[in-house]
C-alpha cells in the first residue's frame, strides 16, 4: 500500500540525510524552510509577524502576557513522561513542540503551507484540506460518531474543524505539547466551545478509558513519529474504540508523484524539519492498522499530496 522509494529515490534521501546530519548546514536548511514559510504565509495576506505578536500578547502590551503560564500550568500533566522521540527538533524549533515560539506560529504555519495544495487556493487552502478529509470520514462513516477522540490535536485546528461537522458530538483534544494545548483551550475559549476536553498525555499511552469513542481521528500525525511509536497509538486506539468504531487518519501521501519529484533541494528543507519523515514513508500503514486489530483500511487520495486512511475495528 506504501510506495517505495526506486534506487534513484534511495541515493536521493541519503544524500540529504548526509547534508543534514552535519549541524551547520541543518540549521541553515532550518531557518531557510522557516524564511520560505513566513514569505508564503505574506504573500496570501497572512500578517505571520503581527498575528503572532498578538497571540502572544493577548491584545495587551507585554511581550507575553503572563496569562499564558497561569494557563500552561493549569493544563500541565506533572506526571507525564515524555518519549524520547518527541524531544527533539521539530519544523525549525530547536525546542521542537515544547515551546511558545512552536505553539504560537501553528496556525499561521498551517495557512502558509498548505496554501498550494489546490492550485492558488491561497488562505483558503487549509480550508479545503481539512474539509476533503471530514467529506471522506462522513462518506465511510454512516452513523454520526458521538464520542470522538483527536490525537495530537495541536492548537486545536483539527479538533475545531471535525466539531463543526459533528457539532452534538463529545470531543476530546489530547497532545503531548502543553504549550500547544494551552493555545487550545484559549482558542476555545474564544469560540465558547467549552464542551472540548483537553488532555496532556501520550497518544500511545492515553490514560482514558477503554472501549470508549467512536471515532479516533489523526490529522497530520503520523509523518511526525517512528514506527513504533505509530504502531502503539495504533494498539492504543484500537482499545478506546468501542466494537465496530473507527480510526480515521489524514496524513502525507508517499505514493503522491510531489514526493517523487520534488527537487533535492526542497526534499532538504522538507526533511530538515520533519525528523522522522523516511520512517513515515516507508511504513505500510495499511499492515500496521491490521496489526493492532483493525480490518483492513481504505485508502483515498483526498488532495493531491495527502491521503485518508480508515479503518474499522
Amino acid at each position: 500500500m506504501t510506495a517505495t522509494l526506486n534506487p534513484t529515490d534511495r541515493l536521493v534521501s541519503q544524500v540529504v540525510n548526509s547534508l543534514l546530519s552535519i549541524k551547520p548546514l541543518a540549521k541553515f536548511a532550518k531557518n531557510q524552510a522557516r524564511e520560505l514559510i513566513i514569505k508564503r504565509a505574506e504573500s496570501i495576506g497572512v500578517a505571520w509577524r503581527d498575528d503572532v505578536k498578538f497571540l502572544r500578547s493577548r491584545g495587551g502590551s507585554e511581550p507575553l502576557s503572563p496569562q499564558w503560564a497561569a494557563d500552561l500550568a493549569q493544563i500541565t500533566n506533572p506526571n507525564l513522561k515524555y518519549p524520547e522521540y518527541y524531544l527533539t527538533s521539530f519544523h525549525a524549533y530547536e525546542q521542537g513542540n515544547m515551546s511558545w515560539d512552536a505553539a504560537m506560529e501553528v496556525e499561521v504555519a498551517a495557512y502558509s503551507v498548505h496554501a498550494k495544495i489546490f492550485a492558488e487556493t491561497g488562505r483558503t487552502g487549509d480550508t479545503q484540506l481539512r474539509q476533503s478529509y471530514h467529506d471522506l470520514i462522513t462518506q465511510t462513516i454512516l452513523t454520526p460518531p458521538q464520542n470522538i477522540l483527536d490525537i495530537g490535536c495541536s492548537v486545536g485546528m483539527s479538533t475545531f474543524a471535525i466539531q463543526a461537522v459533528y457539532p452534538d458530538a463529545q470531543l476530546t483534544g489530547l497532545d503531548l505539547s502543553p504549550y500547544f494545548l494551552s493555545i487550545a483551550n484559549y482558542r476555545a475559549e474564544q469560540k465558547q466551545s467549552t464542551q472540548i476536553n483537553w488532555v496532556h498525555a501520550a497518544g500511545e499511552s492515553t490514560g482514558l478509558p477503554a472501549h470508549s469513542y467512536d471515532l479516533v481521528s489523526l490529522f497530520l500525525i503520523c509523518h511526525e513519529l517512528p514506527q513504533t511509536a505509530t504502531r502503539e497509538i495504533f494498539a492504543e486506539a484500537k482499545r478506546l474504540l468501542k466494537p465496530g468504531g473507527h480510526i480515521a487518519i489524514m496524513d502525507m501521501n508517499p505514493a503522491s508523484e510531489i514526493y517523487a519529484q520534488m527537487a533535492p533541494y526542497i526534499l532538504t528543507l522538507l526533511k530538515s524539519t520533519e525528523p522522522y519523515l523516511d520512517r513515515y514513508f516507508t511504513l505500510d500503514i495499511a499492515q500496521a492498522l491490521v496489526d493492532a486489530g483493525f480490518q483492513s483500511p481504505t485508502i483515498t487520495a483526498n488532495t493531491p499530496r495527502h491521503r485518508t486512511v480508515i479503518a474499522q475495528v
